[in-house]
């Protein structure tokens, strides 16, 4: 199994877009078939350094790969690289 972890800050005043992207990444748990697993989390103690994380799960790279080129995936993603500051993302083995 792999597990995916992507933190983002958002820029100041995308709190409508930020959480509208939000929404569609967790609508994408259910309708892309390699995703095992997946839990998004908005930071809830403020001031954290980053504002939103996604954890999710995938049988394989191969799994993760295809998910990432899904073209659901990428048009989600488009809202996102408009309004982050900054991301930063891990992979793993489990």
């Amino acid at each position: 199994m792999i597990r995916h972890i992507v933190m983002w800050k958002f820029r100041e005043g995308t709190q409508a877009e930020m959480e509208q992207f939000l929404d569609q990444l967790r609508g994408l748990y259910g309708v892309i078939p390699q995703i095992r697993a997946q839990e998004v989390g908005v930071d809830c103690a403020g001031g954290g350094n980053y504002s939103a994380v996604l954890v999710s799960d995938f049988d394989s790279l191969e799994d993760l790969n295809t998910y990432k080129n899904d073209p659901r995936h990428v048009a989600v993603s488009q809202l996102c690289k408009s309004i982050r500051l900054d991301r930063v993302a891990v992979d793993y083995q489990f």
